[in-house]
């Protein structure tokens, strides 16, 4: 299984032969590895990701300490089930590993899962698709009334009666979209046909395949000592020193000039007296 976290961001058309295609754009990854759970540890398998950046003031301690290893100040953090990690016919996964785009292929078939748009407080006619009451025959303010909810005899309203209340901000999985497009210098996927959620939203991809993952680029780091630093402040108080010599030629060479040219000036004025 192959997953990655991505952001959606518009909805386009391309050509394919003499077809028009209508997909929708995703900046997708890169993706981190954060964490990954064992059924030993935590009762079942999954490997959890994270994705975008945050500022670090708005980063609290605890979720610091969770990221150290990563060594990045994640936005969003979510977890794929998996069933094997580092099985037959599996990458074996590490933390701080990177997951990009290219880990999925044109034409694959994929599910992805967001958060529908938000519409609030709506109707039976919009948010359960009635017909509503036919428009002739005396009908005069009841159009799109919900009608009967059902007898007296219970002296309630069935629990799940489809009635008018709070529509949308839920999650939506669509299932079997396909990948047309992938541009690996940007990070976008273009997937085929529309997914759940507003622009700038969170989206979940996953699909069938093998994983790839990528090392991220270790930083060489340098053991700080006592040698070191001192060395350091060697270091610095040569350059200080440097600065204040160039600094006291300069002078040196301006009072000359001052100098040079009061001694023109008393000259000129003799000669003319």
């Amino acid at each position: 299984m192959k997953f990655i976290l991505g952001k959606k961001l518009e909805m386009t058309q391309i050509w394919q032969d003499d077809k028009v295609v209508p997909v929708t754009k995703i900046v997708a990854g890169p993706c981190f590895v954060v964490q990954i759970k064992t059924k030993e540890k935590d009762g079942y398998e999954a490997i959890q990701i994270g994705f975008g950046e945050k500022k670090e003031k708005n980063i609290k301690k605890p979720q610091k300490g969770h990221l150290a290893k990563v060594g990045k100040n994640l936005r969003y953090l979510r977890e794929f089930r998996s069933d094997k990690n580092g099985g037959e016919g599996e990458v074996k996964v590490k933390v701080g590993d990177v997951i990009k785009v290219d880990t999925f292929v044109p034409g694959d078939k994929v599910k992805v899962t967001g958060i529908s748009k938000g519409r609030g407080f709506q109707g039976v006619v919009k948010r359960h698709n009635f017909a509503g009451a036919p428009a002739s025959h005396g009908t005069k303010d009841q159009l799109r009334m919900p009608g009967s909810i059902g007898a007296t005899g219970p002296a309630h309203v069935f629990k799940g009666t489809r009635m008018a209340g709070r529509m949308g901000g839920d999650q939506v999985t669509v299932k079997n979209l396909e990948i047309i497009e992938i541009d690996k210098e940007n990070n976008i996927l273009l997937i085929k046909g529309a997914i759940p959620g507003a622009r700038n939203s969170l989206v979940l991809i996953s699909g069938e395949g093998e994983l790839k993952v990528v090392e991220p680029v270790k930083k060489e780091t340098k053991l700080v000592t006592k040698e070191t630093k001192k060395e350091v402040k060697e270091e610095k108080k040569e350059i200080k020193h440097k600065e204040e010599n160039k600094r006291e030629e300069a002078k040196a060479v301006v009072e000359e000039k001052q100098n040079n040219g009061k001694e023109d000036i008393k000259e000129e004025t003799n000669k003319e007296k």
